[in-house]
């Protein structure tokens, strides 16, 4: 009995999902001459052949009388996914009547279910990712906008020497009273530095910051001269030449910081905190302090930071608390309150690049690795204090009384900073005499 003849033939033989169309003729003559499959076992198929999905075949005038466990097919796109892809046909079993029909129901019933719940995890995916790509692109264009503004904002010159680069990162920090030809407080004409900071960030270990005195006596070009008189005298890059004489180290970049523009700064911050444990009333530097702590304007940190005469250590406690101000800068420069408030972070950044010239080499990224190794420096872990000296007293006609540096303990000193091998705590002759 062929296919055409046998009311009960399986749905997993039932024809695929061609469009319907009068058989006659030829075509007739064809599909009759198809070998027959034959039921040889029973006249109903078993339930384990009922299809698990929405997968019932067309009814068409050859197929006969349907058994009422098969459902009817629906739609010729569900019957042509199932004709491309058939079910492996498990091993018939015997159990039949309503239980096999249940049977049947139930993996229909699951089978519906399972996709539904696949589906919805992929469209929340979908969404998350399209939210976190138009977030990513916010930030990058937002940080590029950053990028562009510092960048373009940045006062270059040139600083630096052929020197070869060495395993850390080293900055040369400068604090400068630009006089413009008038006279300072100790008849000094012309640029000055009176803030020298060298600050190293090995690969590992604490970062550094220590203060070169003022006062340090230097030869150039076989001349003697205090150090912070060689960059009106000699240049940028003969100031730079010697700090690396002094360290032994590379300086990679510079930032040198007008005092007249640290006023703007500390106000664009609302303020630093800053501490001294004297009472001061100091007319040449205007400070005026009662022991303790004290959160301060701009004008009060220049007075902090510039005041030495009241001062029992001089210059040496000066670039003490000098070191204090500028840290105290770039804590809060770096603090949430400041980086998530962008009009105070517009208006810190306008005053810090009014008030600070770079080297040629410098961008927005050494820029802001320099405030964090300045952050790192300045806190528990890291390393401060000063360089080492034989004679703080030391005069030499012509120039006056200066500090006479120890070489070898400097180059030493220095060789651990930038291996990164040295301990966190304070250093220096300063620090030696404090006990």
């Amino acid at each position: 009995m062929s296919n055409t003849d046998d009311p009960t033939t399986p749905p997993s033989f039932a024809p695929g999902p061609r469009p319907r169309r009068d058989v006659d003729g030829a075509s007739r003559r064809q599909a009759d001459a198809r070998p027959a499959v034959r039921d040889t076992t029973r006249s109903t198929p078993p339930p384990s052949f009922a299809p698990r999905t929405r997968s019932s075949a067309p009814e068409t005038a050859a197929e006969g009388t349907r058994p009422a466990s098969i459902p009817p097919r629906t739609t010729a796109r569900r019957a042509a996914s199932e004709h491309r892809a058939p079910a492996a046909a498990p091993t018939p079993t015997h159990r039949g009547g309503t239980a096999g029909r249940t049977e049947a129901r139930a993996a229909n019933t699951a089978a519906a279910v399972r996709p539904a719940r696949g589906r919805r995890p992929h469209r929340a995916r979908r969404i998350v990712t399209a939210v976190l790509a138009a977030l990513l692109a916010a930030v990058l264009i937002a940080g590029l906008s950053a990028w562009h503004w510092v960048d373009s904002g940045l006062r270059r010159a040139d600083w630096l020497t052929d020197s070869p680069s060495g395993p850390a990162t080293s900055w040369l920090i400068l604090g400068s009273d630009e006089r413009d030809g008038t006279t300072g407080q100790d008849g000094t004409t012309g640029e000055r530095t009176d803030t020298i900071l060298v600050l190293t960030k090995p690969k590992n270990g604490p970062a550094s910051l220590i203060s070169i005195p003022r006062d340090s006596l230097v030869e150039v070009d076989g001349e003697l001269s205090k150090i912070n008189a060689v960059l009106g005298l000699y240049g940028r890059k003969s100031l730079v030449a010697k700090v690396e004489d002094i360290t032994g180290q590379k300086i990679d970049h510079v930032a040198k910081i007008n005092f007249g523009g640290l006023t703007t700064i500390v106000d664009a911050l609302g303020g630093v905190e800053l501490c001294y444990d004297q009472d001061v009333d100091d007319e040449k530097s205007e400070m005026h302090w009662t022991a303790g702590c004290h959160v301060v304007d701009g004008k009060q940190a220049l007075a902090f930071s510039r005041m030495r005469y009241s001062d029992p250590q001089g210059d040496f406690g000066r670039a003490q608390r000098q070191r204090q101000v500028i840290g105290a800068i770039a804590k809060k420069a770096a603090s949430p309150s400041t980086l998530l408030d962008l009009p105070k972070l517009t208006r810190v950044g306008d005053a810090a690049m009014a008030a600070i010239t770079v080297d040629e080499k410098a961008t927005p990224a050494t820029m802001a690795r320099m405030l964090l190794a300045f952050r790192d420096a300045s806190g528990a872990g890291g390393i401060t204090g000063t360089v080492y000296w034989t004679d703080p007293g030391y005069y030499v006609d012509g120039v006056g009384s200066s500090v006479l540096l120890d070489d070898a303990r400097n180059i030493e000193l220095f060789a651990q900073l930038v291996d990164g091998t040295h301990k966190a705590g304070v250093v220096g002759t300063q620090a030696e005499q404090q006990g």
